[in-house]
């Protein structure tokens, strides 16, 4: 479980709620409830993002949020030192003993790597054929992330044609003066729900998605490098030189200091 996207989320609620709490008492949750600006604003705004998209995008968008409750993130200096690993048994026992080695990988683009090195495959073949499925798993990330994006973008929208169409009703009954605090306070119900569509759910969860996409992206172009560097027969140490460009200061030295699990001289 991500704890930071579960307590930012929770926490999102904790301080609507005392806000509430400490204006109005328990009496006021009353005030904020309102079916008709419910379905207007969220109702419209998740039409509008169906509209925006395929179905299928939409539905795989939708089911992106689970995403960010996941802790899955895969440690980048594992990453290298299981590269520095292949490349040692390269070096030792020749690119064909990587075969039985990658019986035991559980990351499909690492093993897909390994197999074309295995095969033989042109080194330029191996890079275009690596990359070009970079390309296709970003471009799926970026549908996903589009979803939220674009519900982001509308749920305001919506809040505020639910606005207009309360301050209609209200200006409707401008005759009788006990209305018009209900009607406006209705008015504006709409455009708080897209406020909080947008900015408690929509947006953080686009933004914690693209930081995922970019650490994802970056890991396997840590691979591609890594089996490229395995291929040309590079001297282990000077591929952990060369992957350790990836890591921040910071991540590079205690990498360094955890060892990269050995390589020949």
């Amino acid at each position: 479980m991500n704890i930071a996207s579960l307590a930012g989320m929770l926490l999102g609620v904790v301080m609507v709620v005392i806000g509430i709490l400490t204006s109005g008492g328990v009496t006021a949750f009353g005030n904020f409830a309102d079916l008709p600006s419910f379905i207007i604003t969220i109702g419209g705004s998740v039409a509008g993002v169906l509209m925006s998209n395929q179905l299928p995008d939409f539905i795989n968008g939708m089911k992106g949020i689970r995403h960010i409750f996941k802790n899955d993130t895969v440690d980048t200096g594992e990453v290298i030192r299981n590269i520095i690993n292949l490349s040692n048994i390269a070096r030792k026992e020749g690119l064909l003993a990587l075969e039985e080695a990658a019986a035991g990988i559980e990351d499909a683009f690492l093993k897909k790597g390994v197999m074309l090195v295995v095969d033989g495959t042109d080194p330029e073949l191996v890079r275009g054929i690596l990359e070009t499925d970079l390309i296709c798993i970003e471009d799926r990330h970026k549908k996903v992330i589009g979803v939220w994006e674009k519900w982001a973008e509308l749920g305001p929208a919506w809040g505020m044609i639910g606005t207009l169409i309360g301050l209609i009703n209200m200006l409707k009954k401008l005759d009788d003066p006990s209305a018009i605090g209900p009607q406006m306070a209705v008015a504006l119900i709409t455009t708080l729900y897209g406020s909080l569509v947008a900015n408690w759910l929509c947006s953080p969860t686009a933004e914690k998605l693209k930081a995922m996409n970019a650490t994802e992206i970056m890991l396997k172009e840590v691979t591609v490098e890594g089996l490229l560097s395995i291929q040309a027969g590079e001297n282990p140490r000077v591929i952990e030189e060369k992957l350790k460009s990836f890591l921040s200061p910071a991540v590079r030295e205690s990498f360094s200091d955890g060892g990269a699990g050995g390589g020949e001289e």
